[in-house]
């Protein structure tokens, strides 16, 4: 298995590339942050499970670097898995779709979102699902515990142009089309056949939209069956790495997950947050990630792009 330190990553293949298709521009996506999660992933994975699938960007960014020979895409949220399998396997309608669903808003028509937010919320159409990431504001995604999506429109933009959203839907397909499984359920269950020669990426919900009253997601994320579930995937020795909570402008989202768990902790630094930026306040991210044991090394500084490391060195 690889294991890398911080100076290792500016000399790593695995560069970004932002011209990588991503039809579904999931607020919190790991797109940005792929190549340095990937500097520490074990060389050859035969399966990539990512069971808190969203945006599906780390399996994106790993199918488009050949790192895996299989990929298994899930979620709790069935629409959102659908999504992506209609993505995969028929890009040809998914893209037709969508086009339709996009030319028949107006600029000014508010109440044409809103048709199509109660039209998901009762059918739970997959594509309508698509239309509403891609216009909500910020693309910040909210459900409600029912599953109803309840984020409101962006009045600013009109969402993914549809000839962009089909180049994006075709590259996606072009890449991981034969070679993924979806599934729908409990992530402990979606990995259940995951071995030690396979790879689980978890970006599970966070525990400060888990808590309190600021709920985003249909199903919430504790830490104590998330501590459970790790110890699990421990005694099976199966690989993995975990984005979970961190800090923006100084202030932590959660205490650190137990030491007893194995893993190292590194710090991301994610950009600006969005969620300040939608307040008026310019504050930066910090993500962390946690690897299982054997796959990096501490470190003690915030990580960041290639080029600011380099010009650190």
């Amino acid at each position: 298995m690889a294991n890398h330190s911080i100076c290792d990553y500016t000399r790593n293949d695995r560069s970004g590339d932002p011209m990588l298709p991503h039809p579904i521009p999931y607020q919190g996506s790991k797109r940005k942050l792929a190549p340095v999660i990937a500097t520490y992933l074990p060389d050859e994975i035969e399966v990539f499970y990512e069971p808190f699938c969203g945006s599906a960007a780390m399996t994106i960014y790993a199918a488009n670097k050949r790192m895996a020979r299989r990929f298994v895409i899930a979620d709790s949220l069935a629409p959102i898995v659908e999504l992506q399998r209609a993505v995969v396997e028929k890009p040809d309608e998914t893209a037709k779709q969508y086009r339709a669903i996009w030319e028949g808003q107006k600029d000014g028509d508010h109440g044409y979102f809103n048709e199509v937010r109660a039209r998901y919320n009762a059918d739970r159409d997959p594509v309508d699902l698509l239309y509403l990431i891609c216009r909500c504001v910020k693309n910040a995604v909210r459900f409600n515990k029912t599953g109803n999506f309840t984020q409101s429109h962006d009045k600013r933009r009109l969402g993914m142009l549809p000839d962009k959203m089909q180049s994006a839907i075709e590259g996606v397909s072009h890449m991981l089309k034969g070679k993924v499984e979806f599934r729908v359920g409990d992530w402990l269950d979606t990995t259940a056949d995951a071995r030690p020669i396979d790879f689980i990426y978890m970006d599970p919900p966070y525990l400060g939209t888990s808590v309190g009253p600021d709920k985003r997601y249909h199903q919430q994320m504790t830490q104590e069956p998330l501590i459970e579930g790790l110890a699990q995937l421990n005694s099976r020795s199966v690989p993995f790495a975990l984005s979970y909570d961190g800090m923006t402008g100084g202030k932590e989202y959660g205490p650190p997950l137990p030491d007893h768990l194995g893993m190292t902790r590194l710090l991301l630094h994610a950009g600006v947050s969005s969620q300040a930026t939608l307040s008026g306040r310019s504050e930066e991210t910090v993500e962390s990630l946690y690897m299982s044991a054997g796959l990096a090394d501490p470190v003690a500084a915030v990580i960041r792009g290639p080029e600011q490391i380099e010009l650190a060195l």
